[in-house]
């Protein structure tokens, strides 16, 4: 093909465009760099009024400006010269971290992957301190997550219904109910909450009944082949026979699973069955983030073990001992349930010692 025949930009043959377009990115560069500005007008000045006005004025001497000036010049008038370079040195430090410290950091994020920077510090110390190291610091360890990417969580978008939504607002109810307008906020232990996470596993819907109260955030989850009344009933009384103190209200949400049976049997033993409003999730605090905890830490990452039910059913008991035994809270101190009550007089270590081996039993059977 004959060269003229070639295909040119519009604006191609426009004298001098190549060294305008090469401009373009160091004036965008100039205008948002006030520093460079400044050295530009003190540069100015300087020509203007000589080097003691200058050094009086901007604190800036002849070497200073003439520095900047042959930035200036070898750029060939690029303002982009004068914005200042990174001062990173080309040398950085290597954290000297023991690589036991690093190892049992991973072991711990692998087995429970939301598990936090703070709720690990209380555990490593005491690892450090059986082993005679040094401890380190809590933001030491969030930089050791974050350097060696210890983070196996899976994914998870849960969105809620909006409690203001027309839908939500024309709720009838067609049985009196007793109703729980505002999440609650004991003041004692005994107000438990409780909720079902469905989960397809293999194809096949399993479904997670939980319970947790809302002080003590003692916690159990089980697994059931459907949500019936009868099985939220089992599950009722499997929580109450490994919950350490006496249940005083039960709250739950509108659906099925929690009326015929398992209402007669609440009532049975003279505990109130109160109800959140319809489409109100926020009523249910405590229960809805100890679903998304029960999600995050267990059922996403442990997909694949959940298929074969038997193993599911034993990795699920260790976890349930795990969060009321081992598992540190924000909210109870950075201490477990069962040690949070200790500590406050409501149980020995014994008694603990006894809760956790009829949790075991009641849990596997």
């Amino acid at each position: 093909m004959d060269h003229y025949a070639k295909a040119y930009p519009i604006f191609s043959r426009i004298r001098g465009l190549r060294r305008y377009l090469s401009m373009l990115p160091s004036l965008r560069r100039f205008d948002r760099s006030e520093i460079a500005k400044e050295r530009l007008k003190i540069i100015n000045f300087y020509r203007q009024y000589g080097e003691v006005a200058t050094k009086q004025a901007f604190g800036a001497d002849r070497k200073v400006v003439s520095r900047w000036h042959q930035r200036l010049v070898k750029a060939q008038g690029r303002l982009l010269a004068l914005v200042p370079s990174s001062t990173r040195p080309h040398r950085t430090r290597i954290p000297m971290t023991d690589p036991r410290i690093i190892a049992w950091i991973r072991q711990e994020r692998e087995a429970h992957p939301r598990i936090g920077k703070e709720k690990l510090k209380p555990d490593l110390d005491e690892y450090c301190r059986k082993l005679g190291m040094p401890t380190v610091s809590t933001s030491t360890i969030g930089n050791i997550i974050k350097r060696n990417k210890f983070f196996y969580q899976r994914p998870n978008h849960k969105v809620y219904h909006n409690p203001d939504s027309a839908w939500a607002r024309k709720a009838v109810n067609k049985k009196k109910r007793l109703r729980i307008k505002h999440s609650p906020q004991p003041e004692t232990y005994g107000h438990v909450l409780s909720d079902t996470v469905e989960k397809v596993i293999g194809e096949m819907k399993r479904y997670f009944m939980s319970a947790v109260d809302a002080k003590l955030k003692f916690a159990l989850t089980l697994e059931y082949p459907r949500i019936t009344a009868s099985n939220m009933k089992d599950f009722y009384q499997r929580f109450k026979a490994v919950y350490p103190t006496t249940i005083r209200v039960w709250q739950s949400d509108n659906g099925g699973e929690n009326l015929g049976v398992f209402d007669q049997e609440l009532e049975k033993d003279g505990i109130p069955h109160l109800f959140i409003y319809p489409r109100c999730p926020q009523i249910d605090t405590f229960i809805e983030r100890y679903n998304r905890t029960i999600q995050e830490e267990f059922l996403d990452y442990h997909l694949d073990e959940l298929i074969d039910i038997n193993q599911g059913n034993q990795l699920l008991t260790e976890w349930n001992i795990y969060y009321n035994t081992k598992r540190r809270h924000h909210s109870l101190g950075l201490k477990s349930p069962l040690n949070y009550l200790i500590d406050n007089g409501g149980m020995s270590q014994m008694s603990l010692t006894y809760t956790v081996r009829e949790s075991s039993h009641h849990l596997l059977i």
